[in-house]
């Protein structure tokens, strides 16, 4: 039994009110629920208007948000265009990477992966914002980040492995990882001017996929 007395001028310490797991699970919940909005809403305005027509005030009605909380989770315009981005990046990654695992042969891992980029380029969208804004708003020093983080480096990393097995002319791959990106890079641009031949990107696959044969030893 506890005999201990307390003053009668003493208060008992006061307890900081902690939110419980289950609320902290739903705000969670909530802040990633916000975050998937307004990146969908975004990307679709992005891809549809292009990066300096499209209103951040349509995007947060869109998005059933406050512009607040546009800022809160992204910052600005440029940052919510920036998530957007390495979105996208990631995507196409993602579609390069299963294509060139589907194949068990090295090579033509190498022209699948290049023939999934091709295709996931063509996608309008995809050009609006990773092609065509991506650079042009974020400059090109972040945007050649971007591009490593998530693809380019998938390039480098299978021409080092043709290399070592010998079945490259060159052993200077970090140069032409880089070549071969930008040249796809400008052949999705290519294939999507208007006016153009609706075989434009079976046209330019055709280009790509001669000229790395050319450089098969």
């Amino acid at each position: 039994m506890d005999m201990e007395k307390k003053s009668p001028g003493t208060a008992a310490p006061k307890r900081t009110a902690r939110a419980g797991a289950p609320e902290r699970i739903a705000r969670a919940t909530q802040r990633d629920a916000t975050i998937s909005r307004l990146l969908a809403v975004a990307r679709a305005g992005f891809a549809e208007h292009g990066y300096a027509a499209a209103a951040t005030e349509e995007m947060v009605h869109a998005a059933g948000v406050t512009r607040g909380a546009l800022y809160h989770h992204f910052g600005s315009k440029e940052g919510l265009f920036r998530a957007v981005l390495k979105q996208v990046h990631a995507e196409v990654a993602e579609r390069v990477g299963a294509a060139a695992q589907a194949e068990p042969d090295d090579w033509e891992a190498l022209l699948a992966g290049c023939r999934a980029f091709l295709s996931a380029a063509n996608d309008p969208a995809t050009q609006q914002i990773m092609l065509i804004d991506g650079p042009a708003v974020l400059g090109w020093s972040e945007w050649r980040q971007m591009d490593e983080e998530h693809s380019l480096h998938l390039l480098r990393d299978h021409l080092d492995l043709l290399a070592g097995q010998g079945k490259l002319r060159t052993r200077r791959t970090e140069p032409l990882a880089h070549l071969l990106s930008g040249a796809m890079n400008e052949l999705a641009l290519w294939v999507a001017q208007p006016g153009g031949s609706g075989d434009a990107l079976a046209e330019a696959t055709a280009a790509l996929e001669e000229t790395l044969n050319g450089l098969r030893a």
